[in-house]
């Protein structure tokens, strides 16, 4: 049930995202928040439905909660992000940050987690052990902290080039990336670090592990990868975004692929091995 209710809201959200770059102006900014709370309903839905509500209470304290404290912050003092304005275009605010915005901060936390959990050991066989050593722990953390915040890469540039928000001052800039100053990303970087300890210590034990329920979660990862490259490099005429977007998160994508890649063709071995034999049949046919 789990994973058929997970795929269907994935599915759903694909196809938003695929008729983002067909749509302007208000219709637009309209799918823009569509797709943010489908991302936040499949992320949030998905930790409760696997792993129950301790996890997707903690997701949702230090994800959605966490992210609007953070953004209030930088809105009313320019701390961590640098001095920025939000349009009045992506629906209600309260102090002076649009609702959704936290919503997207948990809608790539929980599949951002999970990839670093599935990279660092974490499989459904260690999840009655006593949990990571302190370097494994370390490279979850970094993993999760860099698949999350390097997701900014590609959705900064778009959501500036839309007018959503505006920076004050956005020098110095990344080069190719104008109008998004670097504190931008170093401030994404803090607060991932800041949410991704936190996540584990609240979420408890089943947040450790990942197994067959998580590929939903798995395939919104990699998705959102690999179309955000294609997305700013041909429709959105954001060449440096998808270069940069590309570069920062394959630190998480690519291994993640790398290793769904490999635990399918072992899927497959076993199944050709299991096969049972035919009397009669030239197996060098």
């Amino acid at each position: 049930m789990t994973r058929r209710i997970s795929w269907a809201l994935l599915a759903i959200l694909v196809l938003a995202q695929i008729c983002y770059p067909l749509t302007t102006g208000a219709t637009r900014a309209g799918l823009t928040v569509a797709t943010v709370v489908l991302g936040w309903l499949l992320s949030v839905g998905h930790a409760l439905l696997s792993r129950g509500p301790r996890v997707a209470a903690a997701l949702v304290a230090v994800a959605t909660g966490g992210g609007f404290a953070i953004e209030a912050i930088g809105v009313a003092t320019g701390v961590p992000f640098g001095s920025y304005d939000y349009s009045g275009e992506l629906g209600p605010k309260l102090a002076g940050v649009p609702l959704i915005i936290p919503l997207a901060w948990t809608w790539m936390a929980w599949p951002a987690w999970l990839a670093a959990v599935r990279l660092t050991g974490g499989g459904a066989t260690t999840a009655g052990g006593s949990g990571p050593t302190l370097g494994r722990w370390v490279g979850r953390i970094a993993l999760a902290t860099v698949g999350l915040a390097a997701w900014d890469l590609f959705l900064d540039p778009q959501m500036v080039a839309e007018g959503y928000w505006v920076w004050r001052d956005a020098t110095p800039a990344l080069p190719g990336l104008p109008g998004i100053p670097v504190s931008n990303y170093l401030g994404w970087l803090l607060f991932a670090v800041l949410m991704m300890s936190a996540l584990r210590p609240l979420a408890g034990p089943a947040a450790e592990h990942t197994d067959r329920r998580d590929h939903p979660m798995v395939a919104l990862y990699l998705w959102t990868y690999f179309s955000s490259i294609l997305a700013h490099a041909v429709f959105l005429d954001l060449p440096a975004s998808a270069l940069w977007g590309a570069a920062g998160m394959s630190v998480t994508a690519v291994p993640l692929a790398v290793t769904v890649l490999r635990a399918r063709r072992a899927h497959d071995t076993r199944r050709e091995d299991h096969q049972p034999h035919r009397p009669g049949v030239d197996a060098t046919r």
